[in-house]
């Protein structure tokens, strides 16, 4: 992989279509919150840049400024390959177990040429890429051989979002020495909060694989997969510390998410002024079934801007279905227009209105305005 990979050119979009920066409110990385102290925090960041340190500060850089300056890169920055559209899991808070979801996506998993031809492409040219979206990635059965394909041909972080019921035996060896970088794992609660919600998945099993990741890693003196834990707020609030002390020792990052709308039954919506979506210049989702979505929160491919199949992921990034998105959000309140961008959660208006108690550690809690943190609602 070319070590200049930060390098490649960025591409101003036209001024019709920016507007005035600094008036626009563009969250980065919005719904996930640390659980975890800053020395964790800042150890997690430079465990994941360890061997291509340069390249990784550059990442971090434009996936800042790229989105805050509305600036289009030559490629996406990460490209998202859901391995799987497909889960093995009914969690309540989950909207794969709606009948609007299963009546609109096909559940499949990504076919390997695919996979490979994406790979081929950005290889040199993205800096991450994503095995997950909707369903568990490691229900496909190429799992291994994509994570071992991307690191061959030089992608320099490859992560996975799961509920972690294969990473144990030789299957965690196998996805280790395939040189995965990044796992993360929902763990919704403790105790019989994580057997109900993560059923048939328990507790005590889950906390078992952790602990067996981290023993394999200490046994190999390999600081990755860096493993980070997250789970629902209401799911943890009860007792933040008990969650947190429970995962700390065999974890490096520990998060949560509130609640979002995922059965789109709120009406009361308050939106943040000014929002332009930060994602549309970061980074590119390619479905299982390879249409390619406008973002990583259109969960129905509502808004399908390209086919992987039958265009490179250049010509999609660059052509007239992305940008008119881009165009539309560079409108005041644009983001409006479309209804994933109105249902999603990152225009939407959060505020600090929670305090909570973490292993000694005062934390500011931000929820969404009229969002219940209750699951099922």
């Amino acid at each position: 992989m070319s070590s200049k990979l930060g390098s490649i050119p960025v591409v101003s979009m036209p001024a019709t279509m920016v507007g005035t920066v600094e008036e626009r409110y563009i969250p980065i990385n919005k719904g996930h919150f640390d659980l975890d102290t800053p020395e964790r925090t800042a150890a997690f960041s430079e465990k994941l840049a360890r061997g291509w340190e340069h390249e990784y500060a550059e990442y971090r850089r434009l996936w800042v400024e790229l989105a805050k300056n509305r600036e289009l890169r030559d490629y996406p920055l990460l490209v998202d390959l859901e391995l799987s559209s497909k889960c093995n899991l009914h969690c309540p808070m989950c909207y794969t177990i709606t009948e609007e979801f299963l009546s609109k996506v096909d559940r499949k998993y990504m076919e390997l040429p695919l996979y490979k031809k994406i790979i081929d492409e950005v290889a040199g040219k993205v800096f991450a890429i994503r095995l997950s979206l909707r369903g568990e990635s490691t229900l496909n059965r190429d799992f291994i051989e994509a994570i071992a394909y991307a690191k061959q041909k030089g992608i320099r972080e490859v992560s996975t979002l799961t509920h972690g019921k294969k990473f144990t035996g030789e299957y965690l060896r196998k996805a280790v020495a395939a040189g995965i970088d990044w796992i993360t794992i929902s763990i919704d609660g403790t105790g019989e909060t994580y057997n109900r919600i993560r059923h048939p998945l328990t507790w005590e099993d889950t906390l078992g694989r952790l602990k067996e990741i981290k023993a394999l890693k200490d046994q190999l003196g390999t600081h990755k997969p860096v493993i980070k834990v997250q789970g629902i707020w209401p799911a943890i609030r009860e007792n933040p510390t008990e969650y947190y002390n429970a995962l700390q020792p065999y974890t490096d990052l520990i998060a949560y998410n509130p609640l979002i709308d995922y059965l789109h039954n709120d009406t009361q919506i308050v939106y943040e002024e000014n929002f332009a979506c930060p994602q549309l210049y970061q980074r590119l989702v390619v479905g299982s079934d390879g249409r390619v979505m406008m973002c990583s929160n259109d969960e129905d491919t509502q808004h399908p801007v390209g086919d992987a199949y039958q265009q490179s992921i250049h010509e999609i990034w660059h052509g007239e279905a992305m940008n008119k998105v881009r165009e539309i959000h560079s409108r005041q309140d644009g983001f409006k227009e479309l209804g994933v961008c109105r249902n999603c959660y990152y225009p939407r208006k959060a505020v600090p209105d929670e305090t909570a108690e973490v292993a000694g550690r005062s934390i500011v809690i931000e929820n969404y305005v009229n969002r219940a943190q209750q699951v099922g609602k």
